[in-house]
């Protein structure tokens, strides 16, 4: 029930932002459309919603998207250089990572970030042992370890401090 509130009001507070207005026609239709939304997706959204008031996630999540960004420009020029070179050698191939991400959405977060990053993609999640799946344009590594230091380290350090 938590849970469906804290999307209530997370939903309402966007729409109000979004909307760029408070009059009384824009606020009820808010409250319609957050209702819906909360009784629809309220038990997807999180399994704590307490910890959606806590601000050093918010300053963690606006950190994170700083390092998504920078690390997608790298990758873009990398991925550019290669296209534009194609003497440069590609050496495609699948790698399995390990997480220690346990939550959900976290684990989504994690894959959707190496997945918009180019030059990787994720292919497969195993949740029970914790691994996920990566297709690689250029494999350095077939070492879990080493893998998992060069694809994963960068966004779960930020990703836990957000979501765990």
């Amino acid at each position: 029930m938590r849970s469906r509130i804290v999307t209530f009001i997370i939903s309402l507070f966007l729409w109000v932002l979004l909307s760029f207005s408070l009059d009384l026609q824009h606020i009820c239709i808010g409250i319609i459309v957050a209702f819906l939304v909360a009784y629809m997706m309220g038990d997807m959204f999180t399994n704590e919603p307490v910890k959606w008031f806590q601000l050093k996630r918010y300053f963690w999540f606006v950190f994170y998207l700083g390092v998504f960004i920078w690390e997608c420009l790298k990758a873009n020029i990398d991925v550019a250089i290669r296209v534009l070179h194609p003497k440069l050698p590609i050496n495609p191939g699948i790698v399995r990572v390990k997480t220690s991400l346990k939550t959900e959405t976290a684990i989504t977060f994690l894959a959707n970030s190496i997945t918009l990053t180019p030059g990787t993609f994720s292919v497969d999640i195993d949740e029970e042992e914790g691994y996920l799946y990566i297709h690689w344009i250029d494999v350095k590594t077939k070492d879990i370890e080493e893998a998992s230091r060069l694809i994963v380290n960068k966004f779960e350090r930020i990703l836990k401090e957000v979501f765990e």
